[in-house]
């Protein structure tokens, strides 16, 4: 063998070496891939996204009506407006019927809730009771979920029930469902 010969094999051989060591590290490297499922989180948003367009047409129509009302003389959309987003708090039935006072939009008379859940949901943005009504249930859990370990043990699948209750001022029957529920279950 030759001098010129020797030195290819030199160099053939690690070259040879070297693809071979890269492809089967690709291969490794390729077969510890995971796939993220991001379908709960879809599924979420679908859900959400679902509501909020039902949500739209729902106001689509009461504009309609009001337009129309306005049309005939009817009173016009400002009054059908004013009527249903306002309700009046009334402290003394609330007290009559839950037996202490009760300050207006006060998270805490939901069963379940405390000072600090109550603090989470108005950092979060939660501070009526109109918006906690319109809250989804998923949308409570995440805001627990944000407090970390200690909050998991609370279940808001009542919460925005109770919310809309307080907000409807239907405090008997928010009294009644407190009364035959603990901590929110049977």
């Amino acid at each position: 063998m030759d001098f010129s010969t020797m030195n290819i094999w030199c160099w053939l051989i690690p070259l040879v070496v070297g693809i071979l060591c890269a492809y089967f590290g690709y291969l490794l490297g390729k077969g510890k891939s995971t796939t993220i499922d991001n379908s709960a989180d879809l599924k979420l948003l679908q859900d959400k996204n679902a509501k909020l367009q039902s949500d739209l047409e729902a106001c689509k129509g009461k504009l309609s009506a009001g337009a129309a009302m306005a049309g005939t003389g009817g009173g016009g959309a400002s009054s059908l407006t004013a009527t249903e987003t306002t309700k009046a708090f009334d402290a003394a039935a609330a007290k009559a019927a839950l037996g202490k006072a009760v300050k207006q939009d006060d998270l805490k008379i939901i069963e379940g809730i405390g000072p600090k859940i109550s603090g989470m949901f108005n950092d979060a943005g939660i501070k009526t009771w109109k918006a906690f009504s319109e809250t989804a249930v998923a949308d409570c859990q995440k805001v627990l979920d944000g407090g970390g370990d200690r909050y998991k043990v609370h279940d808001p699948a009542s919460w925005p029930m109770q919310a809309k209750m307080c907000y409807e001022g239907k405090w008997a029957e928010l009294a009644k469902w407190q009364d035959e529920h603990d901590h929110g279950k049977l």
